[in-house]
């Protein structure tokens, strides 16, 4: 998997009316009107409104030097017809947003630089990193050249104003094809985590979600109170490796009781868990004030209006009578989120490689099939460590048809521990498909593995023919879900290969089908991720939106849903306005609070924009709880 990496989004902003421009030299640049109606702006709003969604711009910072960039370098000369076409820079410093000062009215949020024109511009066009393009545009002035800067952009069409934007960095996640699975013993899927360049097979760990209640007045949690949950997680095949807890109490009353009191809730909980098995397990609590669901439950009660006062406010106000009257919802609060990472029981462990292959090896020549897969397994587990599935060779199985359901593991193996070995296992399930021909799990890693050969070119795949792979699994027997799963797959990799051929209304019609059809099968949370990361890539915003927007409403989403979602909204001011956003923010705050803030760090510092803070509600709540009285 890809490293995390960044790529800017723009976001149209409507040029308004200048006001308190006389103490700035603005240079020879005219300002309109009216820019939607201005002659001299006709030119620039067509060519605006007709570029392809997929050409994107953005300043670029080198040093103390400013360049403006674009993906296309034809549609950036063409841009600048006349002499008088051109760009100007707004540096704006955060110091405009300290939290104790009044945000000055002005569209002009700092200081312009001295217009670049089209001559100097068009010449200027140099190749830079990724496939892009520069020229420069200005020098940032000595006296800022220390705060924290962002770059606004003026387009000037015969030196008028004719459009103002910001550059947005919203944050990019490496997206991937849907995990289909494969057939090993049984189909068995990647765990998937956003935020690792490492996978982990579900075949040895999976993860468990609950959540327990909490009575108001109790503190501690012993081995009895808990084992009806243990028993109920059916755990006998495994043992917890890891537990996340994340408590949560009720909002009224003292902040630094709550989290204490859920602290101590939390440390019995795991100290119970601990009891029920002899490995140790690794513990990892937070707690935190339920804001969340404290905000959703108050919508529906005569205390609505509290909605618009900040935590301070609130918690004054939920006291005594308003408290008790508050209970019937506040109870409902005071609970523990509980996330368990399992390992699954081996009992060769302790066996080093070498010794499981000889153990292996005889099992074999005893055909004693059954118990040869499960040294399989504790062979694939240390082989994952060493990262050496060159080992394989040392295991003599007889290509007979007995022993495919072996070999076929072999062979995946390989796929899962480094997708470069794809093509490889390819060919050997080839083979394997010859023994057993009518094997559904050998023609499903098949075509499991031809979506990796297509969609890295390494041979060529007719698209006829593959979907007619695809839909002879479903004539043998395979759920109708997975043969979904596997056309979103397909028109994932479609979408990709017409855009990058600027066949744009193919790669149209593909995402539609995906919009179309993903509700057909279960996601995981690395699927929505993934998912929404791939229709906001191809510029399918609104899309990527609608698939997350129930997912992100509860106290138990995964953060980094969480936060993806924030991403795509927080900077159109009519998300922000609606009456959940407060709670989805606070959620945040609540999960990751330092990574909440960062979002309102400039964009070239890994923040999506401080000028995000011209919106009072957000500037709000980043006051609130960003910055230290």
């Amino acid at each position: 998997m890809n490293a995390m990496k960044k790529i800017f989004l723009l976001i149209v902003i409507t040029f308004i009316s200048l006001s308190n421009l006389t103490a700035q030299n603005t240079y020879d640049i005219r300002f309109s009107q009216n820019t939607n109606t201005d002659a001299n702006c006709g030119y620039f709003n067509a060519y605006f409104k007709n570029t392809p969604k997929e050409i994107g711009y953005s300043i670029l910072r080198e040093g103390n030097k400013l360049y403006f960039q674009v993906t296309d370098k034809n549609w950036g000369i063409n841009l600048f017809k006349k002499s008088g076409d051109g760009i100007a820079i707004d540096v704006v410093s955060k110091v405009r947003y300290k939290c104790d000062s009044i945000i000055e009215d002005s569209q002009i949020r700092g200081t312009i630089l001295q217009p670049v024109y089209a001559k100097q511009l068009v010449r200027g066009f140099k190749p830079t990193l990724g496939d892009r393009f520069k020229t420069f545009v200005g020098t940032v002035p000595s006296d800022l050249q220390d705060e924290e800067l962002e770059f606004n952009i003026l387009f000037l069409n015969n030196k008028v104003l004719c459009r103002y934007q910001r550059i947005y960095n919203l944050e990019s996640y490496p997206w991937d094809l849907l995990d289909m699975g494969v057939y090993l013993d049984s189909l068995t899927y990647k765990s998937k985590e956003i935020t690792t360049e490492k996978d982990k097979f579900v075949t040895k760990y999976k993860k468990l979600k609950f959540v327990i209640p909490f009575q108001k007045n109790k503190a501690a949690y012993l081995p009895e109170d808990i084992k009806p949950v243990y028993d109920s997680l059916k755990l006998t095949d495994f043992n917890i490796k890891k537990i996340n807890i994340k408590a949560y109490s009720s909002i009224e009353g003292s902040l630094e009781r709550n989290l204490e009191l859920q602290k101590l809730r939390a440390e019995s909980i795991a100290k119970s868990m601990q009891s029920f098995q002899k490995p140790d397990i690794e513990t990892e609590i937070s707690s935190a004030e339920n804001w969340v669901e404290f905000l959703n439950d108050i919508s529906k009660s005569k205390y609505k209006n509290l909605k618009d006062l900040s935590k301070k406010e609130i918690k004054q106000k939920v006291v005594g009578s308003v408290s008790n009257e508050l209970e019937i919802y506040l109870k409902n609060h005071r609970k523990a989120v509980i996330t368990l990472e399992l390992e699954k029981k081996d009992k060769y462990k302790e066996m080093t490689t070498n010794k499981l292959i000889t153990i292996f090896n005889d099992f074999i020549l005893k055909e004693n099939i059954e118990e040869a897969l499960v040294v399989q397994n504790s062979i694939f587990e240390k082989l994952k460590e060493e990262n050496s599935p060159d080992k394989l060779r040392e295991l003599t199985v007889p290509k007979q048809q007995k022993f495919v359901p072996i070999l076929n593991k072999n062979s995946m193996f390989k796929y899962l521990l480094n997708i470069s070995y794809a093509k490889i296992a390819f060919d050997e399930l080839k083979m394997l498909e010859k023994l057993d021909p009518k094997n559904i799990k050998i023609k499903y890693n098949l075509v499991v593995l031809r979506f990796i050969i297509w969609e890295n070119n390494w041979e060529k795949i007719t698209i006829a023919d593959f979907k007619k792979d695809i839909y002879q699994l479903k004539k043998i027997g395979v759920k109708s879900s997975l043969i979904d799963r596997m056309f979103v797959n397909f028109h994932i990799v479609k979408a990709k290969k017409n855009m990058i051929a600027k066949n744009y209304d193919a790669k149209d019609d593909s995402i539609d089908f995906i919009v179309d059809t993903y509700e057909n099968f279960d996601l995981s949370n690395y699927d929505y991720l993934s998912l929404a990361q791939f229709l906001n890539y191809y510029s399918n915003k609104d899309d990527a939106i609608d698939l997350l927007d129930e997912k992100v409403r509860t106290i138990t989403v995964d953060e980094d849903l969480l936060f993806y979602y924030l991403n795509l909204t927080i900077t159109n001011k009519y998300n922000v306005a609606s009456n959940n956003y407060r709670t989805m923010m606070l959620n945040a705050i609540n999960m990751n609070e330092k990574r909440f803030c960062k979002i309102f760090n400039a964009s070239l510092n890994d923040g999506v924009t401080f000028q995000l803070l011209e919106n009072e509600y957000l500037r709000k709540t980043y006051c609130e709880s960003c910055v230290n009285e």
